[in-house]
């Protein structure tokens, strides 16, 4: 059984801050048949069947649309203690293939900073230890309100104390439901207000600078997914020296598994 744990690219659902959607423009088969007829030398499109060509789609989007995994060189220009950050195209491939683990966080409020001792907390409730290179998947709050104006401020993130827990322990992919892998910046905003500290900024994403790392961000149906005993895919689109790409990333669970 397959799972699809990935949201579909389209225009003009509020999935990100104004300005940094994406714009898919749509040109039918009849759009298409001028293109054809300009290649072929005395054919008119009337001889084409029902005079339509081909349908094509022109996109505007950022590597950030959509289901996508972001690389280390996203979070900065450096990780692992000073090395060039890698960018989506150089991470290793095996990473992508991986048995999965699903946390359920949908019980955290929002803009809550996960610790280290709710994760380790979260994978003794699915009764699971961890092994190096485990996907590791946060089914959040924000899964639920995908599509509507308040998304990309619900949902609780993970520090770089929960971050840095993880990959000390070999996890190299994990991922959320949510915008983003840290707390809405709406939440981040209110806290550096009052406390003036720039290091809660970003913070879940900076820990790629101790250890680099990928996530995936704005999964699909983690809800439907059982703690463990599933296969996630997730391969990166590949995009020379990107700081992200795109997924149809899926769950693969044994036939006749349960939810």
């Amino acid at each position: 059984m397959i799972i699809d744990l990935s949201r579909a690219l389209e225009n003009d659902v509020p999935a990100d801050p104004p300005g940094l959607g994406p714009s898919i423009e749509y040109r039918d088969h009849k759009t298409g048949a001028p293109e054809m007829v300009s290649m072929f030398p005395g054919l008119t499109a009337d001889q084409l069947p029902n005079g339509e060509a081909w349908a094509v789609e022109l996109l505007r989007i950022t590597t950030h649309n959509g289901t996508h995994v972001d690389a280390p060189w996203h979070y900065a220009s450096t990780m692992n203690g000073g090395q060039r950050a890698w960018t989506i195209d150089e991470i290793p491939l095996d990473w992508f293939f991986r048995p999965g683990v699903k946390l359920d966080f949908r019980h955290a409020a929002d803009g809550h900073v996960v610790t280290a001792a709710e994760v380790e907390s979260a994978l003794a409730a699915a009764g699971h230890k961890l092994q190096p290179l485990d996907i590791v998947l946060m089914n959040t709050s924000a899964g639920a309100a995908y599509g509507t104006p308040g998304y990309v401020g619900k949902g609780c993130g993970f520090g770089r104390e929960a971050t840095l827990w993880l990959l000390d322990r070999g996890v190299r992919v994990t991922g959320t439901d949510a915008w983003s892998w840290d707390a809405p910046f709406s939440f981040t905003r209110q806290r550096f207000a009052r406390r003036h500290d720039p290091s809660i900024i970003w913070e879940g994403h900076k820990a790629g600078m101790v250890t680099g790392y990928c996530h995936i961000e704005k999964l699909a149906n983690l809800e439907s997914l059982p703690p463990t005993g599933f296969t996630v895919s997730c391969f990166p689109y590949k995009i020379k020296d990107a700081s992200a790409g795109f997924t149809r990333a899926v769950a693969i669970l044994p036939e006749g598994a349960g939810r």
